[in-house]
């Protein structure tokens, strides 16, 4: 039976390496195909010309270069896109691209689904499958870069990554990881450690392993000041509460020293908006290298929660600006095609039970 083809998409520069030593090529091939790949897009093997004949014959016979199908792409009336990716015969996920200025900021999932439960998010309605691949992964960057025409000379589209679509990407470290490095790669992306950005709902493992692995900006979804309500809307906060968490973002902000980490802060009206929770937050976060995301909640159906007013809003991001927090109110970009925050979905053909708790599952993070 014929092995089934090595997807060259899966590997990063240092799985590339040990692929080509052990058939004996050296390990500059690894730069070579990060290249032409990542760098030009080109997938077909006969074009990549630094190669020799046999190595590129020996690549068509054993190897490919297969990132998730495009099944739709949606434009917002503010330029925001959204793609649908097929992953396998029965999944989709999706990828958003938003631009802002000199800014290009592409949103890239991590999961089919997600098996979290925060209750103020579309994508935890569909359940969770599985996880995605590397390929699957940076090649949700590889298409997006190709279809807006992203190459060396046009100059660079995509300036920032936020892993930040379907699912928690520490419940997928594994694969998360390489794929974040072919993004940083300087042959490949060329995005700083500042430029890629991991959200988390609260993994405490995942994030010390993070910081002795793959140091990035890192955001956490926070959305509560206290775990009574924090338990309700991020379930996660069950096996790992608020104490616990803020303790792993020191551990992190201590040994990372690269930047302020990113709270997100989902804007509910009659939740979590009011002054006295505005007060709670500057002291929770009190002694932190702490930046605040606001993010007004993008209703979906069945939802359950309304947005807060501007005015809520507002007197909540100066109540933490006095405090001297640096706040900002995210912009509800692509709302109108159902690619803003909280709102992606996917296709999620064969949903999965959550068989074991969240902290099961996170185990596998540690």
């Amino acid at each position: 039976m014929t092995p089934a083809p090595v997807n060259l998409l899966d590997l990063d520069e240092d799985g590339l390496g040990r692929y080509f030593e052990a058939f004996g090529e050296r390990r500059f091939r690894a730069t070579q195909i990060i290249k032409w790949v990542h760098q030009q897009g080109v997938i077909d093997f006969h074009a990549m010309s630094n190669l020799s004949k046999a190595l590129r014959e020996r690549l068509l016979a054993e190897a490919e270069i297969r990132p998730p199908v495009i099944e739709s792409e949606q434009l917002s009336a503010d330029g925001t896109r959204k793609w649908l990716m097929r992953v396998d015969s029965g999944n989709c996920v999706e990828t958003v691209f938003i631009p802002e200025g000199e800014r290009g900021t592409l949103c890239v999932s991590s999961q089919v689904g997600c098996p979290l439960d925060c209750r103020f998010c579309a994508t935890a309605r569909q359940g969770f499958n599985r996880n995605l691949g590397v390929a699957e992964i940076i090649g949700q960057v590889w298409l997006a870069a190709r279809r807006l025409g992203q190459t060396p000379k046009q100059g660079r589209h995509i300036t920032n990554v936020v892993m930040m679509g379907m699912g928690e990407p520490l419940l997928n470290f594994d694969n998360v990881v390489p794929a974040m490095r072919l993004m940083m790669d300087d042959n490949a992306y060329n995005l700083g450690r500042k430029r890629v950005t991991l959200s988390t709902a609260g993994v405490v493992p995942g994030i010390d392993r993070l910081a002795r692995e793959c140091p990035v900006s890192l955001a956490i979804s926070l959305h509560a000041t206290n775990d009574e309500l924090r338990d309700e809307l991020v379930p996660i906060n069950r096996s790992y509460p608020l104490a616990e968490l803020l303790d792993a973002c020191r551990r992190y902000a201590a040994s990372n020293p690269h930047g302020e980490i990113t709270f997100e802060y989902i804007m509910l009206k009659g939740v979590n908006d009011t002054i006295s929770e505005a007060r709670a937050l500057i002291r929770l976060l009190q002694g932190l290298p702490a930046k605040v995301n606001l993010i007004p909640f993008n209703p979906f159906a069945g939802a359950g929660f309304e947005r807060s007013t501007d005015v809520a809003i507002d007197a909540f991001r100066e109540r933490l600006s006095r405090a001297g927090l640096v706040t900002i109110t995210r912009k509800t970009r692509g709302d109108d095609i159902a690619a803003a925050c909280g709102q992606l979905v996917g296709e999620v053909q064969a949903r999965a039970r959550r068989h074991r708790r969240v902290a099961d599952a996170a185990h596998h993070a540690a």
